[in-house]
């Protein structure tokens, strides 16, 4: 088995996350356990794809959705993709299995309403975490960034003299995003009171938690549940919903589908467009006009 050359290849290669290498290697390992218990097979290396089906059905007796499923077996074709690249096998047990059908997942942005709430009304408290807390869901709200963009955002990032903000997404993919006025001034209070941190650990990190340690994902969904349920009923609130609700209220606005492309590091929004290039003078017009708390002259 060539799994952990595989892992190598993700990471060093094609420049993986390390969370989406886990993820991989959990879904592989996962099947290997199944070969291993079920069928007494060591090596999956040259298993036919009836034994791969044979898992799915396990999986979905399991009542585990198709999503996920599909998820999983993607992960494997992933692996034996790799097998041929580098001469293993010559024809992948999965070169004919069709992914199963799943329902599309609806994701409902929050309105403008539920925005100007949560960024105009409610009462931030006037210390380090509060002033950090808003300043975290207006640049989420301003620039559609990932919530690991976010948190690996670092202070040189933040370029005051050009109003833009350094990017690094996905496979440290960069890109450049426009930043508001209204979004300098907030940096500016908020590295006021960073500054006053009593120990700083991760200086190099823009965001921060009150002992002065880098943020950490769990922490970001909390902070994001806890200010929009003030002003939002829906059940899902979380990071990712903010950057739908920048990309949507946006094209609401007349912005157009290759420049959110870019704001937002896609290779695509649909299958069927033609991924375009903006300057970032471009960009930062589009993003003016068009965003909500733009500055529109």
């Amino acid at each position: 088995m060539f799994l952990s050359e595989f892992i190598s290849y993700l990471t060093l290669e094609k420049n993986y996350s390390a969370h989406t290498v886990k993820a991989y290697q959990k879904d592989i390992l996962e099947f290997v356990e199944f070969c291993k218990s079920v069928y007494d097979v060591d090596d999956i290396d040259s298993v036919e794809y009836a034994l791969v089906r044979n898992w799915i059905v396990v999986l979905a007796e399991k009542q585990i959705n198709n999503r996920t499923i599909n998820r999983k077996i993607s992960s494997l074709k992933a692996y034996y993709k790799f097998l041929q690249k580098i001469g293993v096998s010559e024809v992948s047990p999965l070169s004919k299995h069709k992914a199963l059908k799943t329902s599309k997942k609806i994701e409902i942005p929050f309105s403008e309403y539920e925005m100007e709430r949560v960024l105009s009304e409610i009462e931030y408290t006037a210390d380090f975490e509060g002033v950090r807390d808003e300043l975290l869901i207006h640049v989420l709200y301003v620039t559609g960034m990932r919530r690991a963009e976010i948190i690996s955002l670092k202070v040189a990032d933040v370029d005051f003299a050009n109003m833009t903000i350094k990017v690094f997404g996905k496979r440290s993919k960069e890109r450049f995003v426009p930043m508001l006025l209204e979004t300098k001034e907030k940096f500016k209070v908020y590295l006021e009171n960073r500054s006053a941190l009593a120990n700083i650990k991760d200086d190099a990190f823009m965001f921060l938690t009150i002992s002065g340690n880098k943020l950490y994902e769990t922490l970001v969904y909390r902070l994001i549940k806890k200010y929009f349920r003030e002003v939002s009923f829906k059940v899902k609130t979380s990071p990712h919903i903010l950057r739908h609700t920048f990309a949507t209220h946006l094209l609401n606005k007349g912005a157009d589908l290759n420049a959110v492309k870019e704001l937002l590091g896609h290779s695509s929004l649909a299958s069927t467009q033609v991924y375009t290039h903006n300057s970032i003078a471009e960009l930062k017009k589009v993003h003016a006009n068009a965003h909500p708390r733009g500055d529109k002259k």
